[in-house]
């Protein structure tokens, strides 16, 4: 029996590692998120798992939404908004520079 706990436990364990990997991701592709937010957010949902025992799932639902609502928390609006401006001119740069590119056969 004991063979068994271990074994739950380790998928659990492997649950919780999928679920903070996916939350870090889609943290880290929200505008205006550096190093320094996603590191910021972990700490606090590690802290708060640690401390209620809950698993981030049963604590903060779907990685994707918690992400979201975390930087919208963590990340000043104005840098967001910047960050948003700046990656448009960066896609339609790109875009354009494609469509020459197709014009000029390249």
């Amino acid at each position: 029996m004991a063979k068994k706990d271990q074994s739950t436990d380790a998928a659990k364990e492997k649950d919780r590692e999928k679920w903070m990997a996916r939350f870090q991701v889609r943290l880290a592709m929200q505008p205006g998120v550096d190093r320094a937010v996603v590191l910021q957010a972990v700490k606090e949902l590690t802290a708060h798992c640690a401390a209620t025992g809950e698993h981030p799932r049963t604590a903060f639902g779907d990685p994707d939404d918690c992400a979201v609502q975390a930087a919208a928390r963590l990340v000043p609006a104005d840098r967001a908004a910047r960050t948003k401006r700046h990656n448009a001119v960066v896609d339609t740069l790109g875009s354009v520079l494609k469509r020459v590119g197709d014009v000029a056969g390249l």
